[in-house]
């Protein structure tokens, strides 16, 4: 066979795959040939050799080669005529394999204050292999069919255990839907409000920003309702005419204020007034640090509001796994859209939570993480009034985060932005989680959201530091 141009490139490629074991020597024939054509090294166009010469020049027999042609003549990658010899078809486009990591991470940044991620190197690899190994040997065969769109009963059952135990909430099993994070509960939940023909629903402003996007996902349009010291403002939630509500009571994020009890009988006066709904997101509502945690708004009224929550902040947002609680009257409308979405979640995560619960692990692990972020916690106080005196701090009863307030001669806030990322500072504004320029006014002074979990002590320290010389040099 001629060694120039085409011929020689397709016996080059193709040299490795007849080393292969004689029962599996064909399939890696036609895997070799298919990788070359995808990739572009046999070029649209290319006349390949005949099944004889290259059969010849492999030293394999003829037919092997007849078969690689006929099977990617079949699918495309090649092409033949009689008497025209094969050719490499048009069809299969060239593109070198890849997989782009599009995780949200901030690369580079020398102090990340950016809130909302926990420390994830207090995942606890130890227990959570062990409730592995233990849920391998025992779960049951059939368990590991298609589970109740709900959840598994055990996991349910724990649950709710926790819940009404650690929350004060009124958890009936038969309510609880175990999901893939509180973004799949809120989707849910628009679904099912689009479904009944409600179109809008209300949000905290300041809020999270994740609300636009996942209720127009369902069709739903989020309407901002501003918070004032006490919680969601009701006049304006009267006067926007929705008739369901996203809410943060524990601690509202990001100002991080506890709803008072006066303002809570309240937004419960109104869904029952309205026929409304309230859907408590319950994010941190474990981390507490100088006071019991206040309990959940849904523990006053389960007829009016969804309870949600996820173990995003006390284990890790990798494990995709949260549970919504849902009104009785809601409750087979949610089920059934949860089983059209994704059949349920996955049987094995399920069990594996379940026994973390019943062991008592997640109540540790929860203690452990309570230990460490209150520490860190003590630490951003103290590097701000050591950095940047006069400074006000917020929300630093409990969460992962607080807010601070610095003095006017830090500002405007647009040029102190500037500064501290230009050093390698990554830090929000409060008014990065404003739906209108009203939620979060507040003169010249900068009002920064700093989340503290996921940064060391000592880091903390630095980052603090940092800002504060980017700020002032």
């Amino acid at each position: 066979m001629n060694r120039n141009g085409p011929a020689s490139a397709a016996w080059e490629l193709l040299l490795p795959a007849v080393s292969a074991p004689a029962r599996t020597r064909g399939r890696a024939l036609q895997t070799a040939l298919r990788e070359a054509v995808r990739s572009g090294r046999l070029a649209p166009g290319t006349r390949l050799p005949s099944s004889r010469d290259l059969a010849t020049d492999l030293g394999v027999s003829r037919g092997l080669v007849t078969q690689a042609y006929e099977q990617l003549t079949a699918e495309g990658y090649l092409r033949s005529g009689q008497g025209a010899g094969t050719w490499v078809g048009e069809a299969a486009r060239s593109a070198r394999p890849r997989a782009r990591d599009l995780a949200p991470r901030l690369p580079g940044a020398r102090a990340d204050f950016v809130p909302g991620t926990p420390d994830l190197s207090l995942f606890p690899r130890s227990a959570w292999a062990a409730a592995q190994r233990g849920v391998l040997a025992e779960l049951p065969h059939q368990e590991l069919g298609y589970p109740d769109p709900r959840g598994l009963p055990r996991l349910r059952t724990a649950l709710a255990e926790l819940l009404a135990r650690r929350r004060g909430v009124v958890a009936d099993p038969e309510r609880i839907v175990i999901v893939s994070g509180v973004a799949q509960a809120t989707t849910l939940l628009g679904s099912v409000l689009h479904a009944r023909g409600v179109r809008t629903i209300g949000v905290e402003d300041p809020g999270s920003p994740q609300h636009d996007a996942l209720y127009a996902s369902a069709g739903v349009t989020v309407v901002p309702v501003p918070v004032d010291g006490e919680g969601i403002a009701l006049e304006p939630l009267r006067a926007s005419g929705v008739r369901a509500v996203v809410t943060t009571p524990a601690h509202q994020f990001p100002t991080g204020i506890a709803y008072s009890a006066r303002r809570r009988a309240d937004l419960l006066d109104w869904a029952r007034d309205v026929g409304g709904i309230v859907l408590e997101d319950d994010y941190d509502g474990d981390f507490r640090y100088d006071r019991a945690p206040v309990g959940a708004l849904q523990g006053l009224d389960p007829d009016h509001v969804a309870y949600t929550g996820s173990v995003s902040k006390s284990l890790a947002p990798g494990l995709r796994l949260g549970w919504l609680l849902v009104p009785e009257s809601w409750a087979e409308e949610i089920v059934e859209r949860k089983r059209t979405t994704d059949l349920g979640h996955p049987a094995l995560d399920q069990a594996l939570f379940a026994r973390f619960l019943e062991r008592g692990d997640y109540d540790r692990q929860l203690r452990r993480c309570q230990r460490a972020y209150r520490e860190r916690r003590d630490a951003l106080t103290t590097a701000l009034d050591e950095h940047f005196p006069g400074s006000e701090v917020f929300g630093i009863a409990a969460g992962l985060h607080v807010i601070a307030t610095l003095p006017e001669r830090y500002g405007p806030e647009e040029r102190f932005l500037e500064h501290v990322t230009a050093a390698g500072a990554a830090v929000r504004p409060l008014s990065a989680y404003a739906h209108t320029p009203a939620g979060t006014a507040d003169g010249k002074k900068t009002r920064l959201v700093l989340g503290y979990a996921h940064v060391p002590p000592a880091r903390i320290h630095e980052g603090i530091r940092l800002m504060a010389e980017a700020a002032t040099g």
